[in-house]
Formats: structure tokens, C-alpha cells, sequence
């Protein structure tokens, strides 16, 4: 799987609502169903941002394409702008199956996630710090390799 990461300047550059409007704008296509749905989530997601949740953890993309990871910048970071990479991608993560997972802090998951489920159906919360739990397992995913039967007789034949 291929992953790219952005990393866009947030408070006090830009407001939290600011910065969520940037990664919708990265992520979606204009007019598009997904665009509505991210913008349907600005007040929750522009929290998430304001407390600095986005800093250490990505917001994470993923689907049927290249996984995005999309982090926040604050502070002096987002002031000064070096670190920053808002480039438009090559692709569109939000086209077919896609999910995101938002991280947020574990005192506030429960209301957030309840929140994201009343307004999304793409979008979910995690812990700060956890996985992404993306509904792949390494067991699911490869398949077990057939047990190796080796021709001893056309090994040994010259």
C-alpha cells in the first residue's frame, strides 16, 4: 500500500475550521458526495484540530486506493510554514470505498465518535495513539502459503 502524507498549517496561521476546509479541499472532489459529508463533520473535526489532535497523529484516509495521512501544524510550526506540504494530490482518496479515521483524545472519544456517527458514515474517531483500525488483518489479508513439496528425483537430475 502506498502512503502519502500532507501536513497543513493550523492554529494560529489559519482557524481550525480553516485548516479542516484544506484537507476537505485535498481530499475530495468539488461537488462530490464525499466533499458534503466531510463538510457535514466541519464542527467536530475543527475541535479535533483546535485541540491539537491532528499535531502527533494523522487524520488517515483509506479505501480502494493510496492511503492519506494528513497531519496539523500549530503554533510556531504553522506561523513559520517550513515543515508544511499542502501540494493537491494525484488522486482522490474519498473515490469509491473509503473510510477516515480521525484521532481524538480518549476523554472526549465517546461524544465524537457518537457525533461523527450521527452526521457520517465514513467517518469514525480513534483514541490518540492507536492504530488505525482499518478492517484488514495480516491473517485475512495474505493468504497462507501452500507447504512446499520438493521433486527429489527432478532436483537430483542433471
Amino acid at each position: 500500500m502506498t502512503v502519502v502524507s500532507r501536513r497543513i498549517c493550523a492554529t494560529p496561521a489559519r482557524s481550525a475550521s480553516a485548516a479542516w476546509n484544506v484537507i476537505v479541499e485535498l481530499a475530495t472532489k468539488p461537488g462530490s458526495a464525499a466533499r458534503q459529508e466531510l463538510l457535514d463533520i466541519e464542527g467536530v473535526a475543527s475541535c479535533l484540530i483546535a485541540e491539537e489532535s491532528l499535531k502527533t497523529d494523522p487524520c488517515v484516509v483509506f479505501g480502494s486506493g493510496q492511503r492519506l495521512r494528513v497531519y496539523c501544524l500549530h503554533d510556531d510550526e504553522a506561523i513559520v510554514g517550513e515543515k508544511a506540504n499542502e501540494a493537491a494530490l494525484t488522486f482522490t482518496p474519498t473515490e469509491g470505498d473509503w473510510r477516515m479515521s480521525l484521532p481524538c483524545a480518549a476523554d472526549d472519544l465517546a461524544w465524537v465518535q457518537k457525533s461523527l456517527g450521527e452526521r457520517s458514515t465514513h467517518v469514525t474517531a480513534r483514541e490518540a495513539g492507536t492504530a488505525v483500525d482499518d478492517g484488514a488483518t495480516w491473517a485475512g489479508a495474505i493468504a497462507a502459503p501452500a507447504a512446499a513439496v520438493i521433486d527429489r528425483e527432478a532436483f537430483l537430475r542433471s
